[in-house]
């Protein structure tokens, strides 16, 4: 019996795709998370780091207002003490987010493919929306680690219906920090959830509701893939990637889509909200 993307998805968790993005899309994507970096702000720079929850994003609206609009959101290892420089620009970002999907033509074109559409289509979706986008850089030496996470922490909807997909613009390998999942961990519930502080008077603007759970190093697979290559992530997958101990980056650039039909309700506590004039785009919408 031939396995359907669906199947598959539901019995491991993830979905590998091997070149799904042609060599001139791989290089499309590439240059244009390349000329990112020339955009970058050249002061009051922010840091992001999964590693250091004390850290920047969790106090600041520049994260937490960077749903509709392109951020950018440096390395930890690429400041001084006082601020300074450290790395060549073109190496100091470790991600720009999280609306490359709309205001970006060339993260537009692929996110809105129909390709992508026909994915959503075929694992049953009724009415996809985008609700967020990233590119991820993971430079040399400094490319920060990811900790263990599902998806679903951010992005909850009541069920479940967060996927993720993620594309590999550079060869992926131990060294330079592949994606590494725990196959069949979506299958355990979600674990926690990364939310909307309610105390406003608090100084973290967004908490963990529970403690971060440990996962064993022996039940990761990692995924050695090639450029070109889609991951489809289901959003209770337990995944994460190491820090680059390579020599070369491993760029990649990666949405997630929500069910947005009427009995499945986004969080409120979610850090990530559409505005009123800016819902969430849609891919398309199954009519009966």
């Amino acid at each position: 019996m031939h396995s359907t993307l669906l199947d598959e998805l539901n019995q491991n968790g993830f979905v590998v795709i091997e070149d799904f993005l042609t060599p001139s899309e791989i290089d499309e994507l590439y240059l244009a998370g390349r000329a990112l970096c020339l955009d970058a702000p050249q002061e009051n720079r922010k840091v992001f780091s999964t590693v250091n929850q004390k850290d920047a994003h969790s106090k600041e609206t520049y994260f937490l207002d960077s749903g509709d609009k392109i951020r950018f959101f440096f390395e930890e290892g690429a400041f001084g003490e006082n601020g300074e420089l450290l790395v060549d620009p073109m190496m100091a970002l470790n991600k720009v987010g999280h609306y490359l999907h709309v205001q970006h033509p060339i993260f537009n074109k692929l996110t809105f493919s129909n390709r992508v559409k026909e994915i959503c289509w075929q694992l049953n979706f009724k009415k996809p929306a985008v609700c967020q986008s990233m590119y991820i850089y993971k430079n040399p030496g400094i490319g920060g680690e990811v900790i263990s996470h599902q998806d679903s922490w951010f992005l909850h909807t009541e069920p479940n219906s967060v996927i993720g997909f993620w594309f590999a613009l550079e060869d992926c390998t131990i060294q330079n920090g592949c994606l590494e999942v725990i196959k069949g961990s979506h299958k355990s519930g979600i674990h926690r959830l990364y939310k909307r502080n309610p105390d406003k008077e608090a100084n973290e603007l967004l908490i963990y509701d529970r403690p971060a759970p440990i996962y064993p190093q022996s039940s990761y697979t990692p995924l050695l893939v090639g450029k070109g290559t889609c991951i489809i992530i289901h959003g209770n997958v337990v995944h994460k990637s190491e820090q680059n101990r390579s020599q070369k980056s491993r760029h990649a650039y990666t949405f997630h889509v929500i069910e947005t039909e009427n009995n499945v309700k986004y969080s409120k506590d979610n850090w990530l909200q559409p505005t009123k004039d800016k819902p969430f785009p849609l891919l398309f919408e199954r009519k009966n």
